[in-house]
């Protein structure tokens, strides 16, 4: 009994990881013969303004061809995700095969099918279709200079671009400008021009690429700004540290040589003070530990899949990236039990299967979470973003069958290969008092300041990132992403290891949940960012598509709080350890 149940949980997995795996739709080849089908899918229509409120093509009374059949065709983990909702146009059209205006439908035009294309109209519908994973978008229709006429575009008209039996580019030129009037019927038309292209495959998805928007100067300069900040930073921290500690060191040196009486009268305070209680678990040490490990977690996922995407152009792909990141983070989650599992054993922590279960679902947790609430306004408003249950329960699955007995196995291994509390001071028994402070050396003072340099150092980016997801933009500059990662982390961790050195230094050792918020404050002025781009950078509107933009933003801004936070943490970690190891203390 047992074996069988092994095995059914065995043949599920194969399943999920295979439908990870698989990226491509039928057209896997990307190769025809003359006169092979080449099949046209409609996907979706929504507003231009609202890229994110999409519909199902046929949602709009447009009629299709009347060819049925045709290959079948697979929908990805990723594409379902999207929104990607491919339904087959009917239109019968042949590689090579030039098919003159020919007249595929009729629409009988009564008043309800008047009035829902007068408001695609009047709210600037698009749609948009694929021929051979290449996009193509026309607008539904337009109105007269005055809005009381409103006409629809009823010939869509083709030209493709093949090379040898490749197809490298297609164009779609909307004609046939017909009014709108109730109760009469209205002929939609196609035709297809076959013309013979220099473009190599490799290169046909350059012509939806925007070089001007992502390469101009202002983004170069904002990466040169961040890596000057980079180099004053690191620079000046190096300074003032070994300077410092320098003193410090000399400092405590003197002191050992005094005696008593001497060293009753010196100078007590600073960071060596609080040697007892410095390497203290933190409070709430099972939230922080899963924290830490899910920020690693995000970490690796982001580097793995910036490099990936470096490497495999994976925005010619639909869905790609997206299957592509679950996959990876799927597969990374012994990061996330390695590190969380290892912390909390550090700090004496006993419950560690609820901190697996903790660490495992917190992210998946706030993104399905936050999914399924955005899909019920998806569900009311009939969106294509509307994820159906199957997906749903292949999600679930992932999350149940894959990333927690990865967690688990990482848990294992952080627990036992490096759980023991090798700290280099001994913990007190009983806790130091904190002395008072000057305000600006509170805990809650330094957590506020410590996100304003790494969002300085990302905010253009974010601009960047911004557009080519809420806009029609498609982002494939990863090198200046990876680059600005890199930038993100190292500014991160020198601005923590500062705010860390100026708690200690004030005999406040409650570091562990100031380093991690300092750094993770980012977020903060992400999400506030994300407000001044909802309103002055986008013409966003409605419901759906405020909850949609808030809903995701504020879970990308906290994935990004506790990646930094993490990494914030472990840079800190490191110092604290490096700084009390070098101090001899009796």
């Amino acid at each position: 009994m047992g074996s069988c149940r092994w095995k059914v949980a065995a043949a599920a997995l194969l399943a999920i990881v295979g439908s990870l795996l698989t990226v491509d739709a039928d057209e896997h080849e990307h190769t025809y013969v003359d006169k092979e089908e080449v099949v046209l899918w409609m996907n979706t229509v929504g507003p231009y303004h609202n890229r994110q409120e999409t519909y199902k093509y046929f949602s709009l009374p447009f009629c299709a061809g009347n060819k049925k059949t045709i290959s079948h065709y697979h929908e990805t983990l990723g594409e379902a995700l999207q929104g990607v909702e491919l339904e087959f146009s009917g239109l019968d059209i042949k590689f090579k095969d030039e098919v003159m205006q020919t007249t595929y439908c009729e629409i009988d035009l009564d008043k309800a099918k008047r009035d829902a294309f007068v408001y695609a109209i009047k709210n600037h519908y698009w749609y948009q279709m694929y021929i051979d994973d290449l996009p193509i978008w026309g607008i539904v229709g337009e109105a007269d200079e005055n809005g009381e006429d409103h006409y629809l575009w009823t010939y869509k008209k083709l030209e493709i671009g093949y090379n040898g039996n490749r197809i490298v580019d297609v164009n779609l030129t909307s004609e046939g400008k017909v009014r709108l009037v109730p109760n009469t019927r209205i002929g939609m038309s196609y035709s297809v021009k076959w013309k013979k292209s220099d473009v190599k495959f490799e290169d046909r998805f350059d012509k939806y690429l925007d070089p001007s928007f992502f390469q101009h100067r202002i983004h170069w300069f904002s990466i040169f700004n961040s890596f000057m900040m980079v180099i004053f930073l690191v620079g000046l921290v190096s300074m003032i540290l070994m300077r410092t500690l320098r003193k410090d060191y000399a400092r405590y040196s003197k002191e050992e040589e005094m005696d008593d009486m001497d060293r009753d009268l010196g100078d007590e305070y600073g960071w060596k003070q609080v040697h007892g209680d410095v390497f203290r678990p933190s409070s709430h040490p099972l939230i922080f530990s899963s924290l830490i490990g899910s920020g690693c977690q995000i970490f690796s996922v982001s580097l793995i899949v910036i490099i990936v995407a470096m490497v495999e152009d994976l925005y010619t792909e639909r869905g790609s990236m997206l299957s592509t990141a679950i996959f990876v983070y799927a597969a990374t989650s012994p990061v996330n039990g390695y590190f969380g599992g290892s912390l909390y054993a550090k700090q004496g922590g006993r419950r560690w299967i609820k901190q697996m279960f903790i660490g495992a679902f917190l992210i998946p947790a706030m993104v399905c979470g936050t999914a399924f609430f955005i899909n019920f306004i998806a569900m009311y408003y009939h969106a294509s973003r509307a994820i159906p249950f199957g997906t749903m329960v292949a999600v679930c699955c992932i999350c149940f069958f894959v990333i927690l007995p990865l967690n688990l196995v990482g848990t294992i291994l952080g627990r036992n290969l490096s759980g023991q509390p090798n700290f280099p001071c001994r913990v007190n028994a009983v806790p130091r008092p904190i002395p008072e402070k000057k305000w600006f050396m509170e805990p809650a003072v330094i957590v506020c300041l410590g996100g304003i340099l790494p969002f300085g150092s990302i905010f253009i980016e974010m601009y960047f990132i911004f557009t080519s997801f809420w806009a029609y933009k498609i982002y494939y500059v990863y090198g200046f992403m990876m680059l600005v990662l890199v930038i993100l982390c190292i500014v991160t961790v020198c601005v923590t290891i500062v705010c860390t050195y100026f708690l200690l230094n004030a005999e406040d050792y409650r570091w562990q949940w100031t380093s991690f918020l300092s750094a993770a404050s980012t977020a903060v002025y992400v999400y506030m960012y994300s407000f001044y781009y909802y309103f002055f950078k986008t013409k966003m509107y409605g419901l759906f598509q405020t909850s949609f933009y808030f809903g995701y933003m504020a879970v990308f801004s906290t994935s990004l709080g506790i990646m930094c936070g993490a990494v914030g943490y472990v840079g800190t970690s490191a110092f604290v350890r490096k700084i009390y190891t070098n101090v001899k203390i009796d």
